[in-house]
């Protein structure tokens, strides 16, 4: 081994290391650049982080108030199948993007809603409603 002039001399590691490692017990305190924050300290936001304070929340509403049910409009014309060809009434439940609507918001019942769906995706095969309306 040869010396490099300047260097300092590291002791030799002995020839098993104990329970704290090989270079001795770990240092106790801060880490280094870590020790202007105290342990409750989570910077210029506080408690919410870089986000800062937390926003106002939306005003809650009432328990026990909901919005009206909306009821099937197919139930109610008592349709048994809905027809893939009544592409009026198909359009109704497409989003201006082409998409379906969900039940939630169509308030179709899930009979109903499955029938829709099918219908819907038949009519598109054979090009009597558009995939995508761009």
């Amino acid at each position: 081994m040869e010396r490099i002039e300047g260097a300092v001399p590291t002791p030799p590691a002995s020839g098993t290391p104990g329970p704290t490692g090989a270079s001795g017990p770990a240092p106790s305190g801060p880490r280094p650049g870590f020790g202007d924050r105290g342990p409750g300290d989570r910077g210029p936001g506080g408690d919410r982080g870089p986000g800062g304070p937390r926003r106002e929340s939306r005003p809650r509403r009432e328990k026990g108030r909901r919005p009206k049910r909306r009821v099937c409009s197919f139930c109610v014309d008592k349709v048994k199948d809905i027809d893939y060809k009544d592409v009026v009434r198909l359009r109704r439940y497409l989003t201006e993007r082409g998409k379906i609507l969900p039940r939630r918001i169509s308030g179709n019942c899930a009979k109903h809603q499955r029938q829709l769906t099918l219908a819907i995706k038949r009519a598109r095969n054979i090009a009597l409603l558009p995939f995508t309306q761009e």
